[in-house]
């Protein structure tokens, strides 16, 4: 089972969750992660892939250039129909409450929307996801001016999201 996610980083804040996402999915038997920024990330790898996540931080209520200039690259992937039926799921951080994280989570989701992939989030019934997180995937708040890069609930969430992922993947492929 192979699982690909990729993300983009200014701060670390992102790559930090993108790690601890990494770290829920290979938790489960028989995951293979690969862990990419977008600027080492490539999207023909994707054909290969049972799952696929994606992140970035939030500006403004949407997303990242960076991560959007590497969304835009799937068009040939969606003209073949390859990534129809893979399972997908989103992460973003941001730097304030308030600060247009559902709406970015929206922002991520579409694009797999449009790609015909089955997707993932992280239901209410995860403890610390009722109170820090989102339903539309793992959106968790960095304030930038902590040491901390992430906080213990979004840590544990982006592992909660990552092991779901494999688990559902997992399901899906055997």
């Amino acid at each position: 089972m192979n699982i690909y996610i990729v993300f983009d980083s200014e701060g670390g804040h992102t790559q930090a969750l993108a790690e601890a996402i990494a770290a829920g999915a290979a938790s489960v038997h028989g995951a293979t992660v690969h862990l990419h920024s977008t600027e080492e990330a490539d999207v023909y790898k994707l054909v290969e892939m049972d799952a696929i996540i994606w992140g970035c931080p939030g500006h403004f209520g949407s997303i990242s250039s960076g991560l959007k200039k590497w969304i835009d690259k799937l068009g040939y992937l969606w003209a073949q129909g390859k990534l129809v039926d893979k399972v997908g799921a989103v992460f973003c951080t941001i730097a304030t409450e308030h600060g247009g994280l559902e709406s970015a989570l929206l922002h991520l989701l579409t694009p797999m929307l449009h790609q015909g992939m089955i997707i993932t989030g992280l239901p209410g019934n995860f403890a610390d996801n009722a109170l820090y997180g989102s339903y539309y995937g793992v959106g968790v708040t960095c304030p930038v001016d902590s040491d901390v890069l992430l906080s213990d609930q979004g840590i544990a969430l982006g592992k909660a999201l990552g092991e779901r992922v494999a688990r559902i993947t997992n399901r899906l492929i055997t």
